[in-house]
């Protein structure tokens, strides 16, 4: 059982964070290794600390099906991104798997999502796999065609492991956008899986007021028509 905590957060948060002297070792190691290598970073795993039963059921599955798994794990993380710019999860969207940056998934590539069929830059191995996150996030039907063009390019393991994680990651990041959560909250010092421009508190503040930011709020409609 955790230590009682108190409810010590910013002004707009919706659920706490569980300080870290609160946590057994083992919890500890875990949010080291967050703080240390991202994907998730530390302060949704300190929120999920409040149910430890929680925070270890996604911790493990989200090693064995993203980290590790059958399927490519820089098309998992192209899923990834794409839910969270389907769902406006901004703390998820201004992340970057440090994994898939070793295997050479680029920045170009998360700029194509949204509009994924159109892009030069997305193989078709990576377009089906976005197609099946599209059906899955949207609730599209998903036709003959979608799953002949499936089974092109996945095995029946990958596309079970990828649906999974699919599943895994939309409901995670349709419940952590409603937290107003940050980066840089907890254990702070590092930009372990950061998106390009949101390393530290100063560049995240001035990426998400540019006017080009992905998850910027459309303005007040124009009162002269």
């Amino acid at each position: 059982m955790l230590a009682a905590v108190g409810r010590e957060m910013g002004d707009n948060q919706r659920i706490s964070y569980v300080p870290l002297e609160a946590m057994d070792a083992q919890m500890r190691a875990e949010m080291e290794r967050c703080q240390r290598e991202g994907t998730p970073r530390p302060e949704s795993s300190a929120v999920r600390a409040h149910a430890p039963a929680c925070f270890w059921a996604f911790a493990r599955s989200w090693e064995a099906i993203f980290r590790d798994g059958v399927c490519d794990h820089a098309i998992k993380e192209l899923c990834r991104v794409y839910v969270s710019r389907s769902v406006k999860c901004e703390y998820c969207g201004n992340q970057r798997s440090e994994k898939a940056r070793a295997q050479g998934l680029t920045e170009g590539k998360y700029d194509d999502l949204l509009n994924f069929e159109a892009s030069p830059r997305l193989g078709d191995r990576e377009k089906a796999a976005l197609a099946y996150a599209e059906a899955i996030t949207w609730r599209l039907e998903a036709d003959d065609a979608l799953w002949e063009r499936l089974y092109q390019h996945f095995s029946e393991p990958e596309l079970v492991e990828l649906g999974c994680f699919i599943a895994l990651t939309m409901g995670q990041q349709s419940w952590l956008r409603l937290l107003n959560i940050e980066h840089h909250e907890v254990l702070p010092g590092t930009i372990a899986s950061m998106a390009p421009g949101f390393g530290t508190p100063e560049e995240l503040a001035a990426s998400k007021a540019a006017t080009d930011y992905w998850a910027r709020p459309p303005g007040p409609r124009s009162q002269s028509s």
